[in-house]
């Protein structure tokens, strides 16, 4: 019997990371990943077959980046054909975003089911590419109830969860990242001036992105592979971050002291203002701080001598137990 062949596809950062958290229901299956060519791509690609294919995203138009987002697409249109053409997946599971979508497009013209999972990093409603690429989808699934209510025909599988149990021993140690997709000059010109007023503590690692900016008396790294960011936060006191999923949630496992600094669309960080809703969410139930403008980023470092950090985490368990099911209910069917 020919086990079904399994596509992950997921873009760089909290996408594919949402896909590493479902290790329980592909790990012994017949599968590949696709997702962009990032420091956690690359490292994903140490381990599993993995494809690249070009980053680009709806939101790119929006920034007035036409050009550079066309140029993209066409790359990963080739790219993402390519894949299909040569892997002829029975399944695509992806968690989004915009550059997986010509390879569910693809996927579905040539036969494989698709199962959609909405990003965790929205909360209030669907994402944009959960909309326009839901027509594909055999399956819809939303990790918020209140964006699964306004995504017709979804389940909904809410994976947060806090964490009780004492918070790990720290080092007085500051860890600063902007992420593995885009750069945010902002928030490492804020590092760089907390430095010289001398306000952070002895130890910092900044993570400042491809090409970033590097501060002289800090341990600066242009990127930083999966298992590495997993060290550093073990170790860490406070980590600041961008709005993004995956760098809160990872940070909030390991006991962290957190503050988000969002990007914001009016200044040309980002496609929209979807960081600031992740940071506000997560900021009402008590786990972290956000940082609008340098005052408040200060603030809030002189709050965490005071404040009690909270442990959190993703529980994926009932969205796996449902994938399992939903994957051997096709398997019978293919070979009945």
């Amino acid at each position: 019997m020919k086990a079904l062949r399994i596509c992950l596809a997921a873009s760089g950062g909290g996408h594919v990371r949402q896909l590493l958290d479902l290790h329980p229901v592909w790990h012994d299956l017949n599968f590949f990943f696709v997702t962009e060519p990032t420091a956690l791509g690359h490292s994903i690609a140490a381990d599993h077959p993995t494809y690249f294919v070009e980053h680009f995203a709806w939101g790119q138009t929006r920034l007035g980046q036409w050009r550079a987002m066309l140029r993209s697409a066409l790359g990963n249109l080739s790219q993402s054909w390519t894949v299909i053409w040569r892997e002829r997946p029975d399944v695509i599971i992806t968690t989004g975003a915009g550059s997986m979508a010509p390879l569910l497009l693809f996927g579905r013209l040539t036969g494989a089911r698709i199962i959609l999972i909405d990003s965790f990093a929205r909360f209030q409603s669907p994402s944009l590419f959960a909309r326009l690429a839901g027509p594909l989808a055999h399956a819809r699934l939303s990790q918020s109830a209140a964006s699964g209510a306004k995504w017709r025909g979804a389940l909904v599988f809410d994976p947060f969860r806090l964490i009780d149990a004492p918070r790990p021993p720290k080092q007085d140690l500051l860890f600063a990242t902007v992420g593995a997709t885009l750069p945010f000059p902002r928030l490492v010109d804020w590092i760089e001036r907390a430095h010289f007023e001398k306000i952070l503590p002895p130890q910092v690692i900044l993570q400042v992105g491809t090409g970033g900016k590097r501060i002289a008396g800090l341990t600066c790294h242009e990127t930083l592979d999966y298992a590495d960011v997993g060290s550093i936060l073990d170790q860490a006191d406070v980590v600041v971050c961008h709005g993004g999923t995956g760098s809160i949630i990872t940070a909030l496992q390991r006991g962290c002291h957190v503050i988000v600094v969002p990007r914001e669309f009016s200044r040309g960080e980002h496609y929209d203002d979807h960081q600031r809703e992740i940071a506000d969410a997560f900021a009402a139930r008590g786990l972290l701080q956000v940082a609008a403008d340098y005052d408040a980023f200060v603030s809030a470092l002189a709050a965490t001598a005071a404040r009690e950090p909270v442990m959190a985490t993703t529980n994926p368990d009932a969205l796996a137990d449902w994938l399992h099911a939903y994957l051997t209910s096709i398997g019978k069917h293919r070979h009945a």
